[in-house]
């Protein structure tokens, strides 16, 4: 009798571990439709203006500020706003409680206030240029757009500095780090150092992270970071990449940002979820699996490390379209999260609008990030 229960028992083991090997979601799967991801149904645009790449950032002011990739106000579109070819530069505003938002208009100017950044690519008759968007906009022959600005007060400085990006002009691509020479959120705005004649970083969606012991770092797009020089006027080291646990096999990422909490730094990415017909979702993009079609949602990715270098943790879904966003403490010390409620993927359909500004209350359990569904009682 004794050997038949040892006999059950192991029976049952084995089939645990097999159940386990079988059934457990590989890394690099997603799960689109779990509720604990999801953006609550609460959350509307914070007022109506056009923007995608939101970021709020609370100041030593007491007041919250606002930037985002925005569309020329003025400008008349053949179809719907974007910025994919060209527009004038960056836009603020500021809050005292997350809820009533003043403008503070355009704070930078490529061609008024830009060195290298000041002349368009100007596409001639003939020239080979994108006629369409990816999200299948309209674009003109002249490319001269600022992307992905970030506004960052630096407590080691005592100052402002903001980070953005060129997706195309006559100066070149690439990301930037502007500083306030009044010390106000509102600038003006002058190229640091290193990048006064060109682009700091080559590639778009810089960042700017500042430590506990005031030491600042460059974060690039996608995987690359670089300590910044005591006075934040270029590199003091050549930029690396980050220690990461990548997917197999790693695609697109966008809109890299580093935060530090609890005593663990947190690198914030934005990936593209796909729903396949095998019936699975995936970051994963493969050939024959994986197209335009297949996108679901652009996702707030997060994951953690001892190290602002890394080895950083396997990646976890905080926000499911909550993609290229960040996250800030507000005066209460309650974590909130941007977004904008992305054009692209299928999931756009679900929103009444898309690229406007939008913010997720969150919570912090175990460890990881999450939606806080109970911002909507």
């Amino acid at each position: 009798m004794k050997k038949l229960g040892l006999v059950f028992f192991i029976s049952i083991l084995q089939f645990n571990i097999i159940f386990t090997a079988c059934c457990e979601e590989k890394y690099g799967q997603a799960n689109t439709n779990d509720p604990k991801t999801k953006i609550p149904k609460c959350v509307e645009p914070e007022f109506d203006y056009w923007m995608r790449d939101t970021w709020v950032t609370l100041g030593p002011d007491g007041y919250y500020y606002m930037t985002g990739t925005t569309a020329t106000p003025d400008r008349k579109f053949n179809g719907q706003p974007h910025c994919w070819d060209w527009n004038d530069g960056l836009y603020l505003w500021r809050s005292l409680d997350l809820q009533e938002w003043e403008s503070r208009g355009r704070v930078w100017s490529m061609e008024e206030d830009g060195t290298w950044q000041k002349y368009p690519k100007i596409y001639k008759d003939g020239e080979k240029r994108p006629k369409l968007s990816l999200n299948g906009d309209v674009m003109d022959n002249r490319f001269h757009a600022v992307w992905a600005p970030e506004l960052h007060y630096i407590k080691s400085q005592q100052n402002w500095f903001m980070v953005a990006c060129l997706n195309e002009s006559a100066g070149g691509r690439g990301s930037f780090i502007l500083k306030s020479t009044t010390g106000k959120p509102e600038g003006p705005f002058v190229n640091i150092e290193g990048n006064e004649k060109g682009p700091l970083f080559p590639e778009i969606d810089g960042s700017l992270f500042e430590d506990e012991d005031g030491t600042v770092y460059f974060v690039g797009h996608n995987h690359y970071i670089a300590k910044m020089k005591p006075d934040m006027s270029g590199y003091a080291e050549e930029i690396r990449k980050l220690n990461e646990h990548n997917y197999e096999p790693e695609p697109y990422v966008e809109g890299a940002f580093i935060f530090k909490y609890d005593n663990k730094y947190h690198l914030v990415q934005a990936i593209w979820s796909h729903r396949t017909p095998e019936g699975k979702d995936t970051y994963v993009e493969k050939n024959g699996l994986t197209n335009n079609k297949t996108r679901y949602s652009y996702d707030c990715i997060i994951a953690s490390s001892d190290n602002v270098y890394g080895p950083y943790s396997k990646r976890y879904n905080a926000i499911t379209g909550g993609g290229h966003n960040n996250l800030f403490q507000d005066k209460e010390g309650k974590w909130w999260a941007t977004m904008f409620f992305n054009p692209r993927g299928a999931q756009a359909a679900e929103y009444q609008q898309t690229c406007r500004p939008g913010l997720v209350q969150m919570k912090y359990v175990k460890g990881k990030f999450s939606p806080n569904p109970k911002m909507c009682k």
